[in-house]
């Protein structure tokens, strides 16, 4: 098998692409041999080597990835249920930048029929993501009003739409103009394009009262105001830093990265309570282990899919050698929807 392999952190020549042997499963594994494997920022963050969980569970070297689609090409001696050539998706903790993965069976589901591999490569992250942020922690009650950053992005689309299904009213931010019409589309009521309008100015006209949920992956840059336009009662869910990581060459600033860390708020708890909000935060990469958790949250995410009320974020492919590029183009914050590797 080929796989992508970061030996160390730094910049885009870490990743490097390597020839392995083949994986054999485990009793409850099943190899898939992938067609399509999703790119996530997340990804990016662990070339960097400012990832926890990769440092925790693997260390150097490593192979980033989380999710990925392709044919079942092997199953362990427990594996009754899941046949060789079965089209399927799955995620991964890390791993994935490969053309072959192992992973535990209860990590594998059968790929929809709406979707093709590369569609379903780029599904699993972001909706697992956006699902837990809202279903699990922020809790919406219909006629509730989101504010979602990055709205054009994976996670951003996949919390407008899941945000539509939940009854609520959505308030999308994006960062450039070409953004406006996908983060439209994929179901905000009301778009800012912070690139040619106040930020905040915009988003006290667009919800006087604030904001029941604020959903924010940026980091020091919005952190403050976020919850500063929050109703009250309202909840700040926190999934990301993004805003003190760069967006061009690869590497971190580390004076940045500084000063940013010392910039960022701390909640005092004793404020919380009076203001009546909350600060919520996960990581999805330590939440693989809870398979009842995995298997509500794909259960209802795949019949929403089924009915029609959850489309598949935009896709744009790169080859598996050209991953450098894929990074660079995600970390630039140019992009819209999905980027997926194609092996």
């Amino acid at each position: 098998m080929r796989k992508v392999v970061i030996p160390r952190a730094g910049g885009y020549d870490r990743l490097t692409l390597q020839t392995q042997p083949d994986p054999t499963p485990a009793p409850e594994e099943v190899v898939v041999t992938s067609e399509a494997i999703g790119v996530n920022y997340a990804d990016c963050v662990i070339r960097m080597g400012l990832y926890a969980s990769a440092k925790e569970y693997v260390g150097w070297p490593i192979t980033p990835g989380f999710e990925f689609a392709g044919t079942v090409s092997a199953v362990g001696s427990a594996v009754t249920d899941l046949a060789v050539g079965t089209r399927v998706f799955g995620v991964t903790r890390f791993g994935g930048y490969s053309t072959h993965v192992a992973v535990p069976r209860h990590q594998v589901f059968p790929l929809p029929a709406r979707f093709d591999m590369a569609q379903a490569a780029g599904f699993p992250t972001v909706f697992l993501t956006a699902y837990y942020a809202l279903f699990e922690l922020a809790h919406p009650r219909p006629g509730n009003t989101l504010l979602v950053h990055s709205a054009a992005g994976g996670v951003g689309g996949a919390l407008l739409q899941l945000g539509r299904i939940a009854g609520c009213r959505t308030v999308g931010v994006v960062g450039s103009s070409h953004k406006v019409e996908t983060a439209r589309a994929l179901g905000a009521d009301v778009v800012i394009d912070k690139s040619r309008e106040d930020l905040w100015r915009a988003a006290e006209q667009a919800a006087p009262r604030g904001y029941d949920v604020v959903l924010d992956a940026n980091g020091v840059s919005t952190l403050r105001d976020s919850y500063r336009h929050l109703a009250r009662p309202g909840k700040l869910v926190i999934y990301g830093f993004h805003s003190m990581l760069p967006r061009e060459g690869g590497r971190p600033n580390w004076v940045k990265l500084a000063a940013d860390f010392l910039r960022t708020p701390r909640f005092d708890p004793l404020s919380l309570t009076n203001q009546n909000a909350s600060v919520l935060a996960f990581n999805l990469s330590y939440l693989f282990e809870r398979q009842d958790v995995l298997e509500e949250s794909m259960g209802r995410l795949l019949a929403w899919v089924d009915e029609g009320r959850i489309t598949p974020p935009p896709v744009t492919r790169f080859p598996l050698e050209r991953v450098a590029e894929a990074h660079r183009a995600l970390e630039s914050g140019s992009t819209v929807g999905k980027l997926v590797l194609v092996p």
